[in-house]
């Protein structure tokens, strides 16, 4: 039987990322457990916050809204989603998220598959509100 290892990592220990808004923390990927098919990760988004606009060259991106309410602009097309709602979004297609509820919202996500490099994975259409710091 061959060895495998198994990636445990909580969210509590990875620093949040906060150049795009909100809070994201990549949970299981290359970096963090090795994977080599995609990675997945939370994103929380305090009331108003969002993750600007951008898209993914080699990546479909899985959402799901575990608390809050929020609304992906698909292409410019809202679409609301409530704690325990999920959305697929294809390759290439622009997409940005927006806490428009009165309550944090927490977001889970899975991207796949990988891009052949980290800095082709994923393109920015919009500039980030700076709101502190990061």
């Amino acid at each position: 039987m061959s060895e495998r290892t198994v990636g445990l990592v909580a969210a509590r220990d990875v620093p949040a990322d906060r150049r795009r808004g909100g809070e994201l923390r990549v949970l299981l990927g290359p970096r963090t457990v090795g994977s080599t098919s995609g990675f997945m990760g939370v994103a929380r988004l305090g009331p108003g916050e969002r993750i600007a606009e951008h898209y993914h060259p080699y990546s479909e991106e899985f959402l799901y809204v575990a608390r809050g309410a929020i609304t992906v602009d698909l292409d410019d097309q809202p679409v609301s989603l409530a704690a325990g709602a999920a959305l697929h979004v294809p390759i290439n297609v622009r997409h940005r998220l927006r806490n428009t509820g009165d309550e944090p919202a927490e977001v889970v996500f899975h991207l796949g598959p990988l891009a052949p490099r980290p800095e082709l994975g994923h393109v920015d259409t919009e500039l980030v509100e700076q709101r502190g710091p990061s």
